[in-house]
């Protein structure tokens, strides 16, 4: 719709009021989409290592820019822990690697030179960057026929978080925030909160 509507009595333009609520677009992948999303990533050129990027990005919420910064020396294959530092002033922290993410991590380091001080590498041997990441992330949406961006799969991480019935200060935390103001909204959506209204 037009963000103008026409006065048909002057010709005048009067601007056009939108519920500060309203959202454009759903702008996050279901559980179901994120599989899809992973599946499709497997089936590129370096499947391995964009199945894995994708699944880490999504299991802890990160952003494009800070994936392309995560370290070898982040990651702890002995606890399965992964320091995730987060910018834009977001809060850094430390978060549990899942059994299948450690796996698929394992899987790609073993394709790849450990000398390389990077968590994930280009062919080439040099850190990602946030151009190749979003090229990566298209691809797979492209073949997976979904509509994603750069950010989908961090709110993806955050709506999954807020319908498993974490609290708001959990997702917070987790997702580095330190406005509260940038969880609500996640917390605010989540239709587990409206579950047994109808019985």
């Amino acid at each position: 719709m037009s963000a103008e509507r026409r006065n048909v009595k002057s010709g005048m333009q009067l601007p056009l009021v939108v519920d500060s609520h309203e959202r454009p677009a759903k702008d996050f992948l279901t559980p179901a989409e994120v599989d899809q999303l992973l599946d499709a990533a497997k089936r590129g050129r370096h499947g391995i290592r964009d199945y894995a990027i994708l699944l880490v990005m999504y299991r802890h919420g990160y952003r494009v820019s800070e994936l392309c910064e995560t370290r070898l020396s982040d990651l702890s294959l002995q606890t399965a822990r992964l320091w995730v530092r987060r910018l834009k002033g977001g809060l850094s922290t430390e978060h549990p690697v899942s059994g299948d993410e450690m796996r698929a991590i394992k899987r790609y380091l073993a394709t790849r030179d450990l000398n390389l001080p990077w968590l994930f590498t280009s062919e080439r041997g040099s850190p990602l960057t946030r151009q190749a990441i979003n090229y990566i992330i298209s691809q797979a949406g492209q073949r997976a026929c979904l509509q994603v961006h750069p950010h989908i799969l961090r709110h993806s991480c955050g709506y999954y978080l807020a319908n498993q019935g974490y609290d708001q200060r959990l997702i917070q935390d987790y997702l580095g925030h330190r406005d509260p103001r940038h969880t609500a909204h996640y917390t605010r959506t989540a239709g587990v909160r409206f579950e047994g209204l109808w019985k």
